[in-house]
């Protein structure tokens, strides 16, 4: 039982969309990603998502909709619902999602990681 200082989890990568492991609870896990630009469009047949701001902007998309999230703010994205998310700057945001959760759910493709690192 340590604290984690995610100011500190930041600083150790810049790779984006490349979540990080920064702990893990009740089959749970709760990474740290960096976003520029867009993801792919993908939805989790069986996971539903956490997303928390910590540092900067972006907006997830939907089908019908786009919501804007900002430093602070958080969304939950249920499991079937088809999105992406999007940045035009860098940002910072905590995932808290199931441990068999992909990044890039039905997708695939160059941007899927499997297992990623712990930091």
């Amino acid at each position: 039982m340590q604290k984690i200082n995610l100011t500190e989890k930041l600083s150790k990568f810049t790779a984006h969309w490349s979540p990080k492991l920064i702990a893990e609870l009740n089959g749970q896990h709760v990474k740290l990603v960096k976003f520029r630009g867009e993801f792919v469009w993908h939805h989790h047949e069986h996971e539903d998502e956490l997303f928390h701001v910590v540092r900067g902007r972006f907006r997830m998309e939907f089908r019908d909709r786009i919501v804007d999230l900002r430093e602070g703010e958080m969304l939950v994205v249920p499991r079937g619902v088809e999105h992406r998310p999007v940045a035009d700057e860098e940002v910072c945001v905590l995932l808290f999602e199931p441990a068999a959760t992909v990044n890039t759910g039905n997708t695939g493709g160059a941007r899927t990681v499997v297992q990623p690192d712990w930091i």
